[in-house]
């Protein structure tokens, strides 16, 4: 697990944080960022795979100032420990945002997610709807779908999808140009993304991540992932926002969609040109736009 002292120079000048760490019921201790004044209301923030909290690093700066930010690296991921053997299925992950959240006693959130992190943040936020205040879903899913991108089905096989995303980082590496759609990434952003899957053991949750998306009822978290759509309805109602990249290869307008009608009254912002990494590929128009939202009272 990197430590603060450890974070190189040049990705300070992006990431300027100083994680905190969280121990796990296992002893896995997760890394996450506790940026802005100590409320026992907070906006959380949960990534999806193969990002982890540098995503939401402009996010985090504009709102810090006045709104506490709590954005964890899921185990595995990020600057969190990467232990080889451990479930990394969706019912634990969503088991570990309950408990970090639980350990800082918040009393309110307003959630953000992304890919992966939609599953997990709103799994736990089904669980405890009075909590939620507020919600923002950036190009995400939290229900069954039976639709999966090829590249992504041939990181699943056996054998050879481990040799593509562990030994070639071939699904980490490829996400940092494929998800964009209006920009490129610089250099310098690129290699802030892949800075912890630096090797085959690094990448040991990118690979479980892909692993667990339950494409089909005999699926170990396809019970999980049908409770997670069940909780929605106690969210349908909640104030919501939808903001979009209409050029993501993976979730696509399909997922926008079944988005319409699970939350009816959410406002949706449905960017054109921009990809899966729609918080950076649309920085300028998205950044401004959550925080406006979730500055009103």
């Amino acid at each position: 697990m990197v430590t603060t002292t450890q974070i190189p120079g040049w990705l300070r000048a992006e990431y300027p944080f100083s994680p905190c760490r969280h121990r796990l019921p296992d002893g896995t201790h997760l890394s996450f960022l506790d940026e802005g004044p100590r409320a026992l209301t907070a906006v959380v923030m949960v990534h999806g795979n193969p990002t982890w909290s540098y995503y939401y690093r402009y996010l985090v700066r504009a709102l810090a100032p006045t709104r506490r930010c709590v954005v964890p690296d899921h185990a595995g991921m990020g600057f969190s420990d990467k232990p080889e053997h451990r479930p990394y299925t969706l019912a634990q992950r969503i088991a570990d945002l309950e408990d970090l959240i639980t350990s800082l006693k918040l009393k309110q959130v307003d959630l953000v997610v992304h890919d992966w992190g939609g599953a997990i943040g709103l799994g736990f936020a089904g669980r405890h709807p009075e909590m939620v205040r507020r919600l923002v879903i950036l190009n995400t899913a939290a229900f069954p779908d039976n639709r999966i991108p090829a590249r992504i089905a041939l990181c699943r096989a056996p054998f050879l999808g481990p040799l593509i995303v562990r030994g070639c980082n071939g699904f980490a590496w490829p996400a940092t140009w494929m998800a964009m759609g209006r920009r490129a990434l610089s250099a310098e952003e690129k290699r802030g993304y892949l800075f912890p899957y630096s090797s085959w053991a690094d990448r040991v949750a990118v690979n479980a991540f892909v692993r667990d998306i339950p494409m089909d009822t005999a699926h170990p978290s396809y019970p999980t992932l049908s409770a997670v759509e069940a909780g929605l309805e106690g969210l349908h109602r909640k104030d919501a926002r939808i903001i979009w990249g209409g050029r993501d290869f993976c979730f696509n307008d399909h997922f926008l969609e079944r988005w319409r009608v699970i939350i009816p009254g959410a406002s949706v912002h449905r960017i054109a040109d921009a990809g899966h990494y729609v918080l950076d590929d649309a920085r300028e128009e998205v950044v401004p736009r959550i925080t406006a939202f979730l500055a009103q009272e």
